[in-house]
């Protein structure tokens, strides 16, 4: 194992904040897997602390074909974030943004780099695309704070790898993947092992986030070239690992095996590996999911579980004013599955409180809210 460490940018007098690559294995393939990008989002710190445990042993044991790096606390800014013993790992104190929006976009400034340079041979392709991608990452303008610095290090250990997953959570969720269509041939085998209950996708949810920071490059490229051979030679997925409360033993040791063994199925780790699951979700269109709001502020109370079926019409919550005696019920607008829930029981004005999948879009623009 190799433990690396990258000091970022715009530290303060007397304070310093680094962040930690553990990289595994070698080879010519790679697998980068980071989490709590959300920097209060601990499910998959959680699930990093089993990863790397796991890959010390496969590693000792010869069996990793494959280079893995791991970035189990992808947010150091975010994770010191404690506002009166509340975390606030989502958004940067100093700017405001979000941790996981405007990552820098490649692919443009990559096309100008390879333009007459492809070939019809998908692996020189490949190469020389990676290649550009962190010689455009390298050559970009000093960091102007933190928070970019942070996004420029994870986006350049991550955009030559052939698998990345981000590991997130929301609210109260059932665990759930985030993807573009076109990887999710790939990713069913990993929502399968992973138990998922639902996936979503999107070839642009808005708001340039990690994962497709990654992966859109690809499709962008193919349609930019398509007299040349571009595969999507990067499967990237955001993972929701259930809900921010979801940090038990037994959960964190399934998911992180259920993520070896995918990388297993991809012959990244050599050795024996339980079947693939059969299906446990449909993949729906991003732009299919209801996001739940209340009319007025008030009291919320529940009136369906997580991972229940729904139809158009079913009752998701009702929201009590306990001055004016107003009750309201919200109802699901289509049929799928209840997937996310918020974590606090008093609505407010323009956030959701429910989230439900659909398989016809309903939305449109922007599919990933802040």
């Amino acid at each position: 194992m190799e433990h690396i460490e990258h000091l970022l940018p715009w530290g303060s007098p007397g304070i310093e904040r680094r962040l930690s690559v553990f990289r595994f294995g070698s080879g010519p393939r790679k697998a980068y897997i980071q989490a709590s990008l959300h920097a209060d989002e601990l499910p998959g710190m959680r699930v990093a602390v089993e990863l790397k445990k796991r890959l010390r042993e496969l590693e000792q044991e010869g069996r990793l074909n494959a280079t893995i790096e791991l970035v189990p606390v992808a947010n150091p800014i975010g994770l010191s974030q404690m506002f009166q013993a509340n975390h606030q790992g989502r958004f940067d104190f100093a700017s405001g943004k979000n941790f996981n929006r405007d990552f820098p976009s490649l692919w443009e400034p990559v096309a100008a780099r390879v333009s007459g340079r492809l070939s019809g041979k998908s692996n020189d392709n490949v190469a020389v695309i990676r290649a550009a991608m962190h010689e455009v990452l390298t050559e970009l303008p000093q960091a102007n704070s933190p928070l970019e610095g942070l996004q420029r290090l994870l986006l350049t250990h991550a955009c030559d790898a052939d698998v990345v997953l981000d590991l997130h959570c929301d609210f109260e969720s059932i665990l759930l993947l985030y993807s573009l269509p076109q990887l999710w041939d790939s990713l069913e085998p990993l929502a399968n092992r992973l138990g998922a209950g639902a996936a979503l996708l999107a070839e642009a949810a808005g708001g340039d986030s990690f994962d497709e920071a990654c992966s859109t490059p690809w499709l962008q490229l193919a349609k930019q070239f398509p007299e040349t051979a571009i595969p999507m030679a990067c499967i990237a997925t955001t993972i929701e690992l259930g809900g921010m409360a979801d940090t038990g033993h037994v959960a964190a040791e399934a998911n992180a095996e259920a993520i070896l063994a995918y990388l297993g199925d991809l012959k990244m780790i050599s050795g024996d590996w339980p079947k693939v699951p059969p299906s446990y979700c449909e993949a729906t269109p991003f732009a299919g999911a209801q996001y739940a709001y209340a009319p007025h502020a008030g009291v919320v109370s529940f009136l369906k579980p997580l991972g229940a079926r729904v139809n158009k019409g079913d009752a998701l919550f009702d929201v009590f004013d306990p001055i004016t005696d107003s009750h309201t019920r919200v109802c699901a607008t289509t049929n799928g599955v209840l997937y996310a829930r918020e974590r606090l029981r008093f609505a407010q004005p323009g956030l959701w409180l429910a989230k439900v999948t659909g398989s016809e879009p309903i939305r449109q623009g922007r599919l990933l809210t802040d």
